[in-house]
């Protein structure tokens, strides 16, 4: 079963610091960890696909009740601190198997190598059949 894996950038799950701020051997350590996982992950076969995203002050918002042109806006809601960052699909035999690959991705590490906690939602992908 397909399973999505929503990464959610917050402060808080970042130690306080924004990724930007942390230090850059910090970061490469964070990236390295993410490449490592998604090798993981793909040599089991279980990775569909992963992608990091841009920030929201490179989103749109679009709108259209399919008779006019649609509306574009900047967005999405640049009040909030949290937002998604990224995502990775796998493929997996059961529920938990997903639920074990978010426990690792949120225990990635962050300034000086401690587990950031990030957030990860966890959902089941749907075919248009279910």
């Amino acid at each position: 079963m397909k399973y999505m894996l929503l990464k959610s950038h917050s402060p808080a799950a970042y130690c306080g610091t924004p990724l930007p701020e942390w230090d850059p051997a910090d970061i490469a350590a964070h990236i390295d960890f993410q490449r490592t996982l998604g090798a993981q992950l793909a040599a089991a076969g279980e990775l569909v696909d992963a992608q990091g995203l841009a920030g929201p002050d490179q989103a749109v918002v679009v709108h259209s009740d399919g008779r006019t042109a649609p509306v574009v806006t900047d967005g999405p809601f640049p009040e909030t601190k949290e937002f998604l960052a990224g995502y990775l699909v796998v493929d997996v035999a059961s529920p938990e198997r997903a639920v074990e690959i978010a426990a690792r991705m949120s225990a990635a590490p962050g300034p000086g190598g401690a587990p950031i906690g990030e957030f990860i939602e966890v959902r089941a992908v749907m075919s248009a059949g279910q």
